[in-house]
């Protein structure tokens, strides 16, 4: 893979990361304030949705470091290695937690009386987005897993290869 091509993804990929620093410790709290000060029911419900919005951005910056990884193992010609399994196995589990905390909310929406300002519209619209940010990590997921069938049989075929010649 050419190198440019792996620096202009490193620095898209370390850029992603920084606004994921930044929306951790700003945006969320920031925005789960501003919510609580116009409608003031809703204060119970910032710190626990807030933690959840903070640990879903962790796991896509766990999945970011584990791809900057991956690029660099691409970048040595290392990527048919074992080693890159532990990496894979990263995006997948982070996807997954990812995936189950999104499936929480979705759930908590569904079940709990969540006051609406807009006569339940908010809670509607959070239960659709919700569930969308769920059947998307899943499938997510699965893609990532079926990828990793494909780099193993891949790695199996280049270990075969080096054996034979």
């Amino acid at each position: 893979m050419h190198r440019f091509l792996i620096a202009t993804l490193q620095v898209g990929i370390g850029a992603a990361f920084l606004i994921g620093l930044f929306g951790q410790f700003v945006v969320i709290p920031a925005t789960a304030a501003d919510e609580v000060a116009g409608f003031p029911p809703y204060a119970p419900y910032a710190v626990p949705y807030s933690a959840v919005a903070i640990a879903v951005v962790a796991c896509v910056q766990a999945a970011l470091v584990a791809l900057w990884m991956l690029l660099t193992m691409v970048e040595r010609d290392a990527i048919f290695t074992p080693r890159a399994f532990r990496w894979v196995d990263v995006i997948i589990g982070a996807s997954g937690v990812a995936t189950l905390l999104a499936l929480g909310v979705t759930g908590h929406l569904a079940v709990a009386e969540i006051p609406s300002p807009d006569d339940g519209m908010d809670v509607v619209g959070a239960l659709a987005v919700t569930g969308a940010v769920t059947v998307v990590g899943a499938a997510f997921a699965m893609l990532v897993v079926v990828l990793r069938g494909l780099l193993r049989k891949a790695t199996e075929l280049r270990t075969e290869m080096a054996e034979v010649i």
